[in-house]
């Protein structure tokens, strides 16, 4: 994957983007390509925040390339085959990817997010009749599902785990760009239907870049999902150039750790 863009933010966001703490964070796109065509991930790292508990909410990422199984081989990062031609590995922190080791597709390599559900058809009708999305595949014997909103893009996979949902202390959500018009339809509907809103219809400023709006909200297990106006985050989320290099000259300034250790305290386990 590459950087797509970096950007750093001296205080913590109205919309909790970086989950729910104060002070300063920065957040990296990285994927295989533009935002607007491909799945991105969004890195967001709390200065003041030296680790996280993970829950059971995110069970991974799966993804199609022979090239990240060869990377992961070279670099003697773990890899285990759970599956024929399928290899499990943990990036740090603890987060799964599922590797399929196949020659990497033109469009997005990225096929899959998987998320635990307690209860699938309460989950899927949620995703599927309130959200929009198009089931592609239902296995009620294994208790999961695979929604999406096009052929072509990333899959939504929801498994069921006959237990309660626990986001541990990452706060980690999910983010789709739709017409800004859309925006107060969509909080009006979850209003009609009395869902959870976590925060309705709101601008959010990006130094020296576009202004999105936003309305984020909680599906029955409180899986954070977030809708961007497209109009302006198709301006927003060019790919920077300089991604990388900010990226580096970001890393190479954080003097965080030495701060906390000059002050004979540590940083916050979240």
């Amino acid at each position: 994957m590459s950087a797509l863009r970096h950007e750093e933010f001296a205080q913590g966001c109205k919309a909790a983007c970086n989950g729910p703490y104060d002070g300063k964070w920065s957040k990296t796109m990285v994927g295989y390509g533009p935002e607007d065509a491909h799945f991105v991930v969004e890195l967001t790292y709390n200065y003041g925040v030296g680790e996280y508990r993970l829950g059971n909410d995110f069970l991974g990422i799966t993804l199609a390339s022979s090239q990240a199984v060869s990377n992961a081989r070279n670099m003697g990062w773990p890899i285990k085959e759970v599956a024929k031609g399928v290899f499990e590995t943990e990036a740090p922190g603890g987060y799964k990817f599922y590797l399929e080791d196949k020659e990497q597709p033109q469009q997005d390599p990225v096929l899959k997010v998987a998320l635990a559900v307690s209860d699938l058809q309460k989950s899927v009708n949620y995703w599927s009749n309130l959200l929009g999305m198009k089931i592609y595949e239902k296995d009620e014997e294994k208790q999961r599902a695979l929604l999406g909103y096009g052929d072509n893009q990333c899959k939504l996979e929801l498994q069921g785990i006959g237990a309660a949902v626990d986001h541990g202390t990452a706060f980690g959500r999910i983010a789709f760009s739709c017409p800004k018009d859309e925006l107060p339809h969509i909080e009006a509907l979850m209003k009609k239907e009395e869902q959870k809103i976590l925060t309705p219809l709101v601008s959010l400023d990006t130094p020296g870049k576009a202004t999105v709006q936003v309305v984020i909200l909680a599906d029955p297990d409180g899986h954070e999902i977030c809708f961007v106006g497209d109009e302006a985050f198709r301006e927003l989320s060019k790919v920077d150039p300089d991604g990388d290099k900010l990226l580096d000259d970001a890393m190479a300034a954080d003097k965080s750790d030495e701060w906390f250790a000059k002050h004979n305290m540590q940083k916050a386990s979240a």
